[in-house]
């Protein structure tokens, strides 16, 4: 019988493949603790980077690094008829610009990182064929010549008389060919696939011990599954098995819509004599809608991919804290003790994982994150972040940026650096050109008219606004202390009867028409276009005299 199994073997595969025994000397046992793990990050390029697989990468890197041991980047690309063109370099630079470096992987040059790759599956074509080869001469697999047409039959078959779906049993008809009909049938050079021969009964269960779900129960895999396709080509069961075990992972944590294929790749491991991994399986993270909840969906939330963060200009930081709060939500408290820690240095476990297993999208805690994150910056390195996302976003802005780098930077430097009372209004960078953009000139387009029109709506007098304006004009000096330019300031007020204070008005409601702060509408008006701004004197420092003169003389 082995013979003819040979003789199967070297028509599927007439050339000279290297024995699997070579690939277990090349890709020995790691030289790690006990206690490392060795993870991966396994996406496929088949479009956009979807942030669920940027928290599976973030859990990845932090088990690896915090056990000393390895993370690695693997390339799953053997569904050619799904690949995107340019998703590949897309997965490598998303992982590399959120600060998550694997150890081991292919670069966006082409080139590899590590000893135990090829890292992209369709380069490791002769190991796969190895292993085939293998399972072939032992009678593990075998030639499926069924065609798509046979294959709808049998759907067809099952369904009407209420049978399980799949090519199992008495429904596996390839199965039941004897070793001499197959080779007949290869020799004919009809198209095939190769199937793995189950032991399996769909009636026996197995125990599958979970490092995330726990120990659960799921029935024997009976199915005779595809491992080659017709264009030569593994399929994913097959595939992660023997890279999997080539790589030395000892743990897989991956979505939990794999957790059902667990007894398929237990019974691969076991047919290939290969220990298997330790398994972990996430839920996906999850949105309210009304009262139900849902996955991230690819089709109905930006959100979903990680790119709609980018162009809305959230820090990679408040991204990475926010998933990690999704996993311990003991890490706001970490977080907030340790501002400057690198992430690496908070310990994760499966244990909190369990706990926070299928956790919600919650954009007003990703918001206050950020917030936090922004608001801790100088004014100098938000400068250059706002600068970077306006390159990539908004090219006009980032013109406007780089003809007024001095002046954007004393922008930004309103109301920072003054940890109470840091300003933490601007939750992404993208938010700078909108919250600020009345600083300007290029942008700030409130002609007299319309100025005009914000006072008359806010109750101001016209001819009393000009007399104001004036007064404050004829007083106004550059090198005015806050102290100075206040007092000139109430004392305006005095001459318009607005009381020095809120106190004061309320404990002599008879005797004024408003206070100071009421007053000073009139300059944020004139200067923005908004009641609602930035400290005032500060405001007025950052555009100097000239600026604050030319748009308070609209109304003058």
């Amino acid at each position: 019988m082995d013979d003819i199994f040979n003789q199967i073997a070297e028509v599927v595969f007439p050339e000279s493949l290297p024995d699997p025994n070579y690939f277990e000397e090349l890709y020995p046992p790691r030289n790690l603790s006990a206690s490392a793990f060795v993870t991966r990050i396994a996406p496929s390029p088949t479009g956009f980077f979807h942030i669920g697989s940027l928290y599976t990468a973030l859990i990845c890197k932090l088990f690896a690094h915090q056990s000393d041991g390895v993370f690695y980047l693997r390339i799953e690309d053997t569904d050619k008829k799904r690949e995107v063109e340019g998703s590949t370099n897309l997965i490598i630079n998303t992982l590399l610009r959120y600060g998550l470096k694997f150890d081991e992987g292919p670069d966006k040059y082409g080139r590899e990182l590590g000893s135990y790759g090829p890292y992209v599956q369709s380069s490791r074509a002769t190991i796969y064929f190895s292993f085939i080869k293998n399972l072939l001469q032992h009678g593990k697999a075998y030639p499926c010549f069924c065609s798509p047409e046979t294959l709808d039959e049998l759907r067809v078959k099952q369904q009407s008389s209420l049978s399980r779906q799949g090519y199992f049993g008495q429904w596996a008809v390839c199965r039941h060919k004897t070793p001499e009909e197959q080779l007949q049938e290869l020799k004919t050079g009809k198209p095939f696939v190769i199937r793995f021969r189950s032991e399996g009964s769909f009636e026996q269960k197995i125990k599958v011990a979970d490092l995330i779900l726990g120990t659960r129960e799921l029935p024997e895999n009976d199915q005779d599954f595809v491992i080659m396709k017709s264009d030569k080509l593994p399929t994913y069961h097959f595939a992660h098995a023997i890279d999997d075990h080539l790589m030395r992972t000892t743990h897989v944590i991956r979505g939990d819509e794999w957790f059902s294929s667990v007894p398929i790749h237990l019974q691969l491991f076991k047919a290939l004599k290969f220990e298997a991994p330790k398994y972990a399986h996430i839920a996906p993270i999850q949105k309210k809608v009304g009262n139900s909840k849902r996955k991230l969906s690819k089709r109905k939330d930006p959100e979903a991919n990680i790119e709609y963060f980018d162009a809305e200009g959230y820090p990679k930081q408040a991204i990475l804290d926010y998933l990690i709060n999704l996993m311990n939500s003991d890490f706001e408290k970490w977080r907030n003790k340790n501002p400057n820690e690198q992430i690496e240095l908070f310990n994760i476990s499966f244990e909190r994982l369990k706990k926070c297993n299928g956790a919600l999208f919650d954009f007003d805690k990703l918001n206050h994150i950020s917030k936090q994150i922004i608001a801790g910056m100088t004014a100098g390195d938000l400068y250059e972040e706002v600068l970077k996302w306006a390159k990539e976003n908004d090219r006009s802005f980032a013109s406007v940026l780089v003809n007024n780098a001095d002046y954007a930077k004393n922008i930004l430097s309103i109301e920072r650096g003054e940890t109470e009372k840091a300003r933490k209004d601007l939750i992404k960078y993208s938010d700078m050109k909108e919250k600020f953009m009345f600083f300007f000139d290029e942008y700030f387009d409130l002609n007299k008219k319309k100025k005009e029109q914000i006072l008359l709506h806010n109750g101001f007098d016209l001819n009393e606004v000009k007399k104001i304006i004036n007064e404050f004009i004829e007083s106004f000096e550059d090198g005015d202390s806050k102290e100075v330019w206040f007092s000139k300031m109430k004392e305006i007020g005095n001459n318009y009867n607005y009381a020095e204070s809120v106190r004061m008005q309320k404990n002599n409601p008879h005797l004024f028409r408003g206070n100071i702060g009421d007053m000073v509408k009139i300059f944020r008006i004139l200067l923005s276009g908004s009641t609602q701004t930035p400290d005032l004197y500060s405001m007025i420092k950052v555009m100097g005299r000239q600026r604050v003169i030319s748009r308070l003389n609209l109304v003058s």
